[in-house]
């Protein structure tokens, strides 16, 4: 049984008590948060007891911790947690500055303990099922990969001013994503970005509609299109052409059901909520990380996938700032 401690309450915190509860193989044992009340309701719906965050990474009964605070403390925990001997699910990104983020990296080599970044569309079960498509080879080698995420709506701007930006909160599942599917890292990368949607965006700095574009040594290509609004739902959609055929992941729908009549075919709108959306691989990704601790195994998603996710990120803030493809091992060096 993995003993878990659990760092943040809020809502994605909320998520990840519900799939520790879920599993057999993992008891939540203890939860902390800035807002103790917080900690307090997770644990009256999921168990376990509220303490503070040095008494989770002190207590050694507790096997993993997994982090859901701010981002702002997610490398310095990280780093505490591995010291301390335990294994570590934190949420993206590792840190806003890729040089934290380095060292964060430099430290845990140190300690040998296993670090897990929550990229959690990688357990989506269409986006699962369309990555062994490609390892089967039934579409070819693969030359021009598309990524779709256009959000429902914007977040709040006070949210924008300590995201990091478009690139490191919401397109870094994308950058995970491109690396996922085609099993390679990008060369080169190029990005375009606007804000069309909320000018208080732009005025804090960021951008809320972008495309990048990802080139690859052997010349195939990847497109990575975000957008902080979409009226009609959370659109998340996936398509890879390769030499021998395409292969695409769709929309989840809010149902099935198609209306014929003479006007037109109507269908039901994609899901609204990126919760609606991912439920599942919010579980599955917690089943992954508790069976491969359990049976020894190497963690499905390390923390050097963070670190270059992060990289990517870097590249496309650079890009976008001087109008020019960034090399991505000038951002990265050589040991990723």
């Amino acid at each position: 049984m993995l003993k878990v401690g659990l760092i943040g309450a809020g809502r994605i915190a909320t998520v990840h008590a519900r799939a520790i509860s879920a599993n057999p193989n993992s008891e939540l044992v203890a939860v902390a948060d800035v807002f103790a009340e917080n900690a307090e309701k997770l644990v009256e719906r999921f168990g376990g007891s509220v303490r503070t965050t040095d008494e989770i990474i002190r207590d050694p009964e507790i096997d993993a911790v997994l982090i859901a605070s701010s981002t702002d403390t997610h490398s310095n925990l990280i780093e505490a947690a591995t010291t301390a001997g335990k294994a570590v699910l934190c949420e993206k990104p590792v840190d806003l500055s890729l040089e934290r983020a380095l060292a964060c990296q430099a430290s845990v080599a140190e300690t040998g303990k296993a670090v897990m970044i929550g990229f959690n569309r990688r357990f989506d079960p269409n986006f699962s099922d369309l990555k062994r498509s490609i390892e089967a080879d039934e579409i070819g080698k693969a030359e021009l990969l598309t990524i779709t995420s256009f959000d429902p709506a914007p977040p709040p701007v006070e949210y924008v001013k300590v995201s990091g930006g478009l690139f490191r909160d919401m397109m870094i599942h994308d950058f995970d994503m491109s690396r996922f599917l085609t099993g390679k890292t990008p060369v080169t990368i190029s990005a375009v970005g606007s804000c069309l949607v909320d000018a208080e965006i732009g005025n804090a700095g960021d951008v809320d509609t972008a495309v990048v574009t990802l080139t690859y040594e052997d010349g195939s290509i990847a497109v990575i299109n975000n957008s902080r609004r979409a009226v009609y739902g959370y659109d998340q959609r996936v398509e890879l052409l390769g030499a021998k055929g395409l292969i695409q992941a769709q929309n989840m729908i809010e149902n099935t059901v198609v209306k014929y009549t003479e006007t037109g075919v109507v269908s039901a709108k994609p899901t609204y909520f990126f919760l609606e959306r991912y439920m599942p691989s919010y579980a599955n990704e917690w089943n992954a990380f508790v069976e491969s601790l359990l049976d020894d195994k190497a963690l499905p998603v390390s923390l050097s996938d963070g670190v270059i996710a992060l990289a990517m990120a870097e590249a496309a803030t650079q890009s976008l700032a001087t109008g020019k493809p960034v090399d991505l091992s000038s951002i990265l060096g050589n040991d990723n």
